[in-house]
């Protein structure tokens, strides 16, 4: 129990808190609008960009990392609708070549780096936790750029709330009333981008995109209207980050991403248990 007020679990459970309660919110989007293959791709192409941004400015300053990944991300977003739009792809493919393509060249860029001189008086030993997370990395600097990054994607998701309401259920209505729906969808990116920019180093690049998705699926499941299932979710998230960083805390070797998520399929798997049961059904 000494664990809960070790300053090192504290440092890990806030950021995994507010990241938590953001990817939440911000998932249920993706989940609504089908676009959750897009943000598992987003996961694996931000890692190359964290390599290379620490290869080119040979520092693991999160503010710089975390715009590396975003660079990534953008490029690999776009890309994917490039390849769709010019080469007849379907976006299914577009999305698995894409992912594969930029999480293989994060590997090898990876590797590039390890053992090189020319980054001998650089520190790499962090550039792995990217991949799964891992809580003894976590410092109050990656905390603060967390909460600072999830704050502000939950002011513009609550600023725009009522038009995203109007978009997600009635996208037809939502044009005819003068919603933007392009600046819908640019925000939507952004957000997700920024979110899984910052969340590598808590979740890992692997696992980052079911932290936006599990939540939201399962608030969406369970609830019976937009807003119970919005709370639901958050409520979710941020049970499964406490638990899931204090697990990863008090077991030496566990990465905090992978106890995360699954601490989140238990708790799915005791929802779907708990519908059967009860025969209830979502109304959303």
């Amino acid at each position: 129990m000494g664990i809960l007020t070790d300053y090192a679990f504290l440092t890990v459970a806030a950021g995994t808190l507010v990241l938590a309660l953001a990817s939440s919110v911000v998932g249920t989007i993706t989940v609504l609008t089908k676009q959750s293959l897009i943000g598992d791709m987003l996961g694996h192409a931000a890692y190359p960009g964290v390599v290379f941004a620490f290869m080119v400015f040979q520092s693991r300053q999160p503010l710089l990392l975390m715009l590396g990944a975003m660079v990534s991300g953008y490029i690999s977003y776009r890309l994917v609708y490039w390849i769709s739009k010019h080469r007849r792809q379907s976006l299914i493919n577009s999305l698995a070549l894409v992912s594969a393509s930029f999480f293989g060249l994060g590997m090898v860029l990876k590797q590039y780096v390890q053992g090189n001189e020319a980054f001998a008086n650089s520190s790499q030993a962090g550039l792995q936790t990217y991949l799964f997370g891992q809580a003894a990395f976590i410092k109050r600097a990656d905390v603060a750029l967390i909460m600072a990054v999830s704050v502000l994607c939950l002011l513009i998701y609550f600023t725009y709330y009522q038009r995203y309401r109007l978009y997600l259920f009635d996208p037809v209505f939502a044009r005819l009333s003068g919603v933007s729906i392009k600046l819908l969808d640019f925000l939507t990116r952004l957000m997700m981008i920024a979110l899984i920019s910052v969340g590598l180093k808590v979740v890992g690049a692997v696992l980052m995109s079911a932290f936006l998705i599990a939540p939201a699926s399962l608030g969406l499941m369970w609830g019976e209207s937009y807003g119970k299932s919005l709370r639901f979710s958050a409520s979710l998230a941020g049970l499964s980050a406490l638990i899931g960083s204090y697990l990863s805390s008090a077991i030496s070797g566990m990465s905090t991403g992978p106890s995360i998520i699954v601490t989140m399929s238990v708790f799915a798997l005791l929802i779907w248990v708990g519908k059967q049961v009860l025969g209830g059904r979502s109304h959303v």
